[in-house]
């Protein structure tokens, strides 16, 4: 490589890691607990899902109206079941059906007795999901750390081009004794080592933060199309039952199991359908959804039709993101990836601080002799 190319790829690195590093070890550091949320909130007493009663679920009609005279004043926006525990429900309710998410909470309910079990999430871990989701900030939130996380990939792929001319005199893994060296060593040899993992959770977490202005393009094409045929119809006064929209939703997606309902009026549907959200039963497919739209009134269907690639590509991307598909040991894998990521970013900063302290020095030194 030439050397002015070799400048101006570390121009590159350099830059697009400056700008990108505090918060993307602020995305680590929150990140690293949340690989872990399920067993943290059952540390804290929150969201433990035992006792559980064995058997079929209870009715959704009599899950949904405990929820509503447990929750006085809220209405339920979505009804689900946890992919994790089979006996495990969850009711997400809010002020109103239109009401944004971060103003939502989420109860767990034994699915079989419809019995309360407690809230979804600890109080910590929803602060530390909204500090890695938007920092507080809603959707420029979001959009913020997807342009961070576009930066870092552009750092990760300038940091492996780098790679091969800064140590190609040194055996793999070599690390000198000198302090200053031996941190670059280790930024560049924990760096290359992770470089595949790195862009690939921040190319997911990129996905991630374009879910809500992807989800409104799919209610405005997708969602619009489907309910094309029922503009104009009357407001629903009396809704159907909630099994019988479940039962109806499973005959017109044979052999899938139910995800979630989204009630009427909420982000997933619209002011007079249900939308059943369906999965499929095998690892890979229980990661895909397949929506049902339904009359309220009715209870029967109004259109079905698979989700779009780019909603698709952000529910393949989560559970890569996270690391949550391959039960405790990819969850380690992930936690010790995530504390080397850390160690990355942290010596990368180290490395840049004191090459400027040495230059600020070098120069003062050298007005002083003049």
């Amino acid at each position: 490589m030439k050397p002015a190319t070799t400048r101006a790829w570390a121009v590159v690195h350099t830059w697009t890691s400056l700008v990108s590093t505090v918060f993307m070890l602020l995305l680590c550091l929150t990140g690293l607990p949340l690989i872990f949320h399920h067993e943290i909130d059952g540390w804290l007493g929150v969201a433990a899902p035992a006792p559980l009663t064995a058997g079929a679920p209870a009715s959704v009609d009599t899950l949904a109206a405990r929820a509503l005279a447990d929750h006085p004043g809220r209405v339920i926006q979505y009804i689900g079941w946890d992919e994790h525990e089979p006996g495990l429900a969850f009711v997400i309710l809010n002020a109103t059906a239109g009401s944004h998410p971060n103003d939502s909470i989420t109860v767990n309910y034994d699915a079989a007795r419809a019995e309360k079990l407690g809230p979804a999430s600890s109080a910590l871990m929803q602060v530390v999901l909204r500090l890695h989701v938007d920092m507080f900030a809603g959707l420029p939130g979001k959009l913020f750390l997807g342009a961070m996380g576009t930066l870092l990939v552009a750092a990760i792929v300038s940091g492996v081009v780098l790679y091969w001319p800064f140590t190609r005199r040194l055996a793999f893994g070599t690390i000198r004794p000198r302090r200053r060296t031996a941190w670059l060593d280790v930024h560049n040899l924990m760096g290359i080592v992770t470089a595949t993992w790195l862009a690939v959770v921040g190319l997911t977490g990129v996905i991630n933060t374009l879910s809500e202005p992807l989800i409104g393009r799919w209610k405005a094409t997708e969602l619009d199309a489907m309910t094309l045929a029922h503009r104009g119809e009357p407001a629903v006064t009396a809704k159907a039952s909630l099994d019988r929209v479940l039962a109806t939703a499973r005959e017109a997606a044979p052999g899938m199991e139910a995800a979630f309902i989204a009630f009427p009026g909420s982000g997933f549907s619209t002011a007079r359908h249900y939308g059943v959200f369906l999965k499929g039963s095998t690892p890979l497919t229980s990661k895909l959804l397949q929506p049902v739209l339904l009359d309220a009134g009715t209870g029967a269907v109004a259109d079905t039709r698979t989700l779009p690639w780019y909603l698709t590509a952000i529910l393949v991307s989560q559970p890569l993101h996270f690391g949550d598909y391959g039960g405790m040991p990819l969850k380690l894998i992930w936690a010790a990836l995530d504390i080397v990521a850390i160690v990355v970013l942290g010596s990368g900063l180290y490395l840049w601080w004191t090459r400027r302290r040495s230059a600020g020095a070098a120069a003062f030194a050298l007005a002083e002799a003049r």
